[in-house]
């Protein structure tokens, strides 16, 4: 007869890749049953984007055929529990990772790889919300196609909040629902600020995994206040692989390791990294430049998380409302979930070493 307690002694054996500790350890192993040769369990990841789940649970189902009985019949539920390093306080206390999105300068694509982002963890079943906190530029509504929503008020333990727009399984924050598309947004540094603030802790966000902030370009009042106010719990630069982009990404991520700011980097994306001819699918030309992202992500110790081609139909899916990652199948869909689960992964790892550093 199988017994649970061998059960679980076998899966000591299967490790998570990422933490170096077995699942039994981690407390990752729940709810064991056994009935005869039928072994049932669950294994509760840190993130339901974790790239390394298929091999997680073929390596749960070859250790009980293993060390238990070769003929166990092994039933493995995959689920998760998102990790977070510490508790967020007042409106924000449901808000488990909050990850700004940032860049050095303007037209690299920032907003594009921040609606992709939030969409591609929403698919694979994260909690997730995004804040439009591009106030002089403010373009969610556009890509989410939600340009004519408004938040709603609710009255919540006393204090009226806004109720986020939900466009793809993602909760949309921006100031553009406040504003006429038509008209430029003339704010001085402490407007905008102000602004944010309440984008950030005057709204009701409820539970989320993962809350995206997608701030304006450079190092300027609004990314300094956010460190300030805002218990972020990582950045994610934007860059193209020019020389003058790679400058200023390089200055962006210079200012979250500031001692007085002291934000950990998650990582690296690089967008438009090179062009492919529909008629020459085997050439790669690059425009732009080569090799500057994986320069930077190396010299800031952080993973490179996405390299992004120039590919005509990111930009008119983004327009048209419906981002890239929405489509199934397609390399920019692809490229957008794989670089979603490496975000999360790096997010996981990060959270175990503070937890870790803290005990």
């Amino acid at each position: 007869m199988i017994t649970t307690e061998q059960v679980i002694d076998a899966l000591k054996y299967v490790d998570d890749p990422d933490l170096k500790k077995d699942l039994v350890t981690l407390n990752m192993i729940k709810d064991v049953k056994v009935e005869g040769k039928n072994v049932s369990f669950t294994v509760v990841l840190t993130t339901p984007a974790c790239p390394m789940k298929d091999m997680i649970h073929n390596a749960c189902v070859n250790a009980i055929k293993h060390y238990v009985d070769k003929e166990a019949v092994v039933d493995v539920t995959m689920t998760s529990n998102v990790t977070q390093a510490k508790q967020n306080k007042d409106s924000l206390a449901g808000v488990k990772n909050i990850i700004a999105i940032a860049s050095g300068k303007g037209g690299v694509g920032k907003s594009t790889i921040a609606s992709n982002l939030a969409v591609a963890l929403a698919k694979q079943g994260a909690k997730v919300g995004l804040i439009d906190a591009d106030i002089y530029g403010p373009s969610m509504p556009i890509m989410f196609d939600v340009l004519n929503e408004k938040p709603a008020q609710k009255l919540i333990d006393g204090k009226n909040r806004m109720i986020p727009v939900e466009s793809y399984g993602v909760k949309i924050l921006s100031i553009g629902f406040f504003a006429d598309p038509s008209q430029a947004i003339i704010w001085r540094g402490p407007m905008a600020t102000k602004a944010l603030n309440q984008l950030c802790f005057d709204a009701h966000w409820g539970e989320l995994d993962y809350l995206f902030i997608d701030l304006p370009p450079g190092t300027g009042d609004i990314p300094m206040s956010l460190a300030a106010s805002v218990p972020i719990t990582g950045a994610v630069i934007v860059t193209t692989p020019q020389q003058v982009a790679l400058s200023d990404a390089r200055k962006g991520a210079a200012m979250f390791k500031n001692e007085h700011i002291n934000i950990p980097l998650l990582g690296i994306v690089e967008n438009m990294a090179w062009f492919t001819p529909a008629e020459l699918p085997n050439n790669k030309y690059f425009i732009f430049g080569k090799g500057g992202a994986q320069q930077l992500s190396e010299e800031f110790g952080v993973p490179l998380l996405a390299q992004i081609p120039i590919i005509q139909s990111i930009c008119e899916s983004g327009d048209a409302g419906s981002p890239a990652a929405l489509q199934n199948d397609t390399l920019q869909s692809n490229l957008f979930m794989d670089a979603a689960k490496k975000l999360a992964q790096t997010i996981a790892m990060a959270n175990a070493k503070q937890v870790e550093a803290v005990v």
